[in-house]
């Protein structure tokens, strides 16, 4: 079969079908490990991994109704004024898929570094487990604003569907590296986003705090300066742990503890600098009400 009858099929199938598949992939893949974990009796926490895909279920149950046509709704209007028009064919999948690769990347840095998108990222980050079932655990509330990241895209003249699409199987290609099963794999790990990068991601180890951001590829973190190979044991979970397996807690416990906080602020600017500041950074006074 030839470049261009490939093409030809690409073209013609519809590409929503290569996403279900891809999904359907996924979830076998996380049935096996799931069932390899229970016979094997390997250590997990069992109602961590209920937690887990409890949130999917929700999650897919919002995606197929309200929050999967957010994104593309709201995307629309900017396709009216984009660059230039780019045609969905099988070079333009390949572009379209790198720059939601690239684009993916600074969104997942951004959660990292500012308070209020760390609120919801952090779901992902605060199982103490790491395994297929942790690619689930993903935030109620994320799919309502994680659209505006994908408008360069779309000004740039890539459809709001390809946009979409593009970013949902960068998502869905790191199904598979939330696993410890998979040791280092060489080469691939300097290229690749694999497990043994990934887990450096999830690690609260200090020497391990916001590396290894990419989605499919890892370079983008060596360009950015981001980059960490996997050397200690990993400890997963969040500098400091919420010790439940209730899915509402788990996915608003953080946005509790901004409202908690500013509450406390004595001015305006603290209290947006709370919300849209770094993790970290608290008022001088909070340490007097021992916040």
């Amino acid at each position: 079969m030839d470049l261009k009858t490939i093409t030809l099929l690409f073209e013609k199938a519809p590409i929503i079908n290569y996403v279900a598949i891809f999904f359907v992939f996924n979830l076998s893949l996380i049935l096996f490990e799931i069932a390899v974990d229970f016979f094997v009796s390997k250590q997990r926490r069992w109602k961590d991994t209920g937690a887990n895909l409890l949130i999917f279920i929700i999650n897919q149950l919002l995606e197929k109704t309200i929050l999967g046509s957010i994104g593309i709704l709201f995307l629309i209007p900017f396709q009216w004024i984009a660059f230039f028009e780019i045609q969905m064919d099988l070079g333009s999948w390949f572009f379209a898929i790198l720059a939601a690769d690239f684009t993916y990347y600074w969104m997942h840095r951004l959660e990292h570094e500012h308070r209020i998108l760390w609120a919801h990222h952090s779901v992902h980050h605060s199982s103490e487990d790491y395994n297929l079932t942790v690619s689930m655990r993903l935030s109620f509330v994320e799919g309502l604003f994680e659209w505006i990241f994908l408008i360069p895209m779309v000004l740039i003249g890539f459809s709001p569907f390809q946009t979409i699409v593009a970013l949902v199987l960068v998502a869905q290609y790191q199904t598979w590296i939330h696993t410890e099963h998979i040791k280092k794999l060489g080469w691939l790990d300097e290229v690749f986003n694999t497990p043994s990068t990934h887990r450096v991601h999830h690690g609260s180890n200090q020497k391990y705090l916001d590396k290894n951001y990419g989605g499919i590829l890892i370079i983008w973190d060596k360009l950015f300066g981001t980059f960490k190979r996997e050397e200690e044991k990993v400890v997963y979970g969040l500098t400091k742990n919420i010790k439940t397996n209730n899915p509402i807690t788990i996915n608003f416990i953080e946005y509790v503890h901004i409202w908690k906080e500013v509450k406390q602020c004595k001015t305006l600017k603290d209290k947006l600098r709370i919300v849209f500041g770094n993790l970290i950074w608290k008022p001088a006074y909070f340490d007097k009400n021992k916040s």
